[in-house]
């Protein structure tokens, strides 16, 4: 109990003596700084320029070119037929039908690892020009799908 009274007295003692020494700071005044000297004072005119400087500065920068589209944008777009910005799932399925079919050998709509095979076989063996059974950067690219011609119009 008296350690609880003796923490009381040292708080109120060292709250008084806050506030007392707060009301003595805000009865003295502070003064005002005089203000500077007219030499330091900058004017705020601008710089004139010299008799043989150049009279007009460089052009300004050309404005930066519209990003290309980002290759999942381009992924999108192709399968967005009808640029909506919604992809349905036969818009999606689409483009797949033709690759499909043509891997389809029999014709059951069920592609099976022989006919998916052969298909990959035949186009490793056309690539592989010096039938070393293996590819290289240059053979590799010759694997690559032809791109389908483009139409002339979007109409």
């Amino acid at each position: 109990m008296s350690r609880f009274l003796a923490g009381a007295l040292v708080m109120a003692v060292l709250l008084g003596t806050g506030l007392w020494l707060w009301q003595v700071s805000a009865g003295e005044e502070t003064p005002i700084p005089a203000p500077p000297p007219e030499a330091a004072i900058i004017p705020l005119t601008l710089p004139e320029p010299d008799a043989n400087a150049p009279q007009y500065g460089a052009s300004p920068p050309t404005p930066p070119k519209a990003a290309k589209a980002s290759r999942e944008e381009r992924r999108f777009n192709r399968y967005d037929r009808n640029r909506d910005e919604v992809i349905t799932r036969l818009e999606m399925m689409s483009s797949r039908t033709k690759a499909f079919k043509k891997l389809d050998k029999d014709g059951n709509n069920l592609l099976t690892f022989e006919e998916w095979a052969v298909s990959t076989s035949t186009r490793f063996a056309k690539a592989d020009q010096n039938k070393d059974k293996q590819l290289n950067r240059s053979e590799f690219a010759k694997t690559r799908p032809k791109a389908a011609k483009k139409p002339k119009c979007r109409c």
